[in-house]
């Protein structure tokens, strides 16, 4: 991965700018194709690699977590939940939620401030 340069002029972590990030990755991965649960490993990890390199680019002084699940539609539901004890103020979280016809993906990001 690329060295990061840290910024100290933003504090607290911005969602709507990690959710472009992330969902420009989906649309590049996944935009234009159907499911194909063959593809489904390679898919996931090129998700979470690219938003996670992406996302460090940035030049936050955070900690990320990215996690990607993705699905076949078929009509079942799928529901998740997440839990954080931390300090609100500096980290933060989103959810990005994509589909087509034949697929949902969800992918969550974890920022974690880097207190020096």
């Amino acid at each position: 991965m690329e060295e990061y340069q840290p910024h100290h002029d933003e504090i607290g972590f911005n969602a709507d700018e990690a959710h472009n990030i992330v969902k420009e990755c989906i649309d590049a991965i996944l935009g234009g194709v159907d499911y194909n649960q063959n593809n489904v490993n390679q898919w996931t990890a090129a998700i979470v690699e690219q938003s996670l390199t992406h996302l460090v680019k940035l030049g936050k002084t955070y900690k990320y977590i990215v996690t990607c699940a993705v699905m076949q539609k078929s009509g079942s539901g799928l529901h998740t939940a997440s839990s954080c004890f931390w300090d609100t103020t500096s980290d933060g979280t989103c959810t990005i939620r994509w589909e087509n016809q034949t697929m949902n993906c969800i992918v969550n990001v974890f920022a974690i401030a880097i207190i020096l």
